[in-house]
């Protein structure tokens, strides 16, 4: 059962403005929150985060974190989930016809949830051709509806048969992947592209930062192809890679097996 806008509705019927901004402009922005135990995830780092993309994009709040946190309990119990993700979207909600948002926008807030988390396993990538990240748009720091780059790098990655992408930005830098910050290990230590690369702030790139002692410097795909080993992180995963293009990465499992046990992740 999803929350709309105050209330616990079935999915059936949970309905969106034919108007919304979110829908027709992507005109919004959202969090993808772990539940592990019944509860929610490091959701105060989520709701900040929420709250600074929103002064972004100047969308008010139209409810406050304590409201938004009963929100997510609600679902999870409604759904009776143990371990599963909560997506919390927000858009601007509807307007006029055109691209001017309106003068005191009314926001649709939207929380729905599900059971089980996505494989923990190993990951082959490639590096996208076909399009980047623009680490100078402030949308690059903030987890926007918009994500049709991404999308057309992870379609990219299917035709080329690998599960994700590396996204570069307008430098030719590494700026991390369609779903996921990126961690490389080069001369015995973990790095990191900066957000100032095109990084989005992600929750369990913070963790992990502080965890591994990881420096956040540029990396270019020439680092990649030297790396022992890189790691794939978001808030409901952290992940080896495997395969990068046509090189084979064996090293890496151990240490992404070990920071999963350490965050109450599944093991595999």
């Amino acid at each position: 059962m999803p929350w709309l806008n105050g209330e616990m509705l079935t999915a059936g019927a949970a309905r969106i403005d034919p108007a919304d901004r979110g829908f027709i402009l992507g005109d919004g922005l959202f969090e993808t929150i772990r539940v592990r135990d019944g509860a929610a995830v490091w959701l105060d780092r989520h709701l900040a985060r929420l709250t600074e993309g929103s002064a972004v994009l100047g969308i008010p709040a139209r409810f406050g974190d304590a409201a938004l946190a009963e929100a997510c309990a609600a679902v999870i119990a409604a759904e009776g989930i143990e371990a599963g993700v909560l997506r919390l979207t927000v858009s601007r909600g509807t307007g006029p016809r055109g691209v001017l948002p309106p003068a005191a926008p009314f926001p649709t807030v939207l929380v729905a949830g599900h059971a089980g988390l996505p494989p923990q396993g190993s990951v082959a990538l490639v590096v996208a051709r076909g399009t980047c990240r623009n680490q100078a748009s402030p949308l690059s720091r903030v987890k926007s509806l918009n994500y049709l780059d991404a999308v057309l790098a992870r379609r990219e990655a299917a035709e080329r048969g690998a599960d994700d992408a590396v996204m570069l930005n307008t430098a030719g830098r590494v700026a991390e992947t369609t779903i996921a910050n990126l961690f490389a290990r080069i001369d015995g230590a973990w790095v990191t592209p900066p957000v100032a690369e095109g990084a989005l702030p992600g929750i369990m790139r913070a963790e992990v930062l502080a965890r591994l002692e990881a420096v956040e410097r540029p990396l270019a795909v020439e680092d990649l192809r030297r790396a022992g080993a890189l790691l794939l992180t978001n808030a409901l995963s952290i992940r080896a890679v495997g395969r990068l293009e046509d090189r084979a990465l064996p090293v890496g499992a151990e240490a992404a097996i070990g920071l999963r046990r350490e965050l109450g992740l599944p093991a595999v």
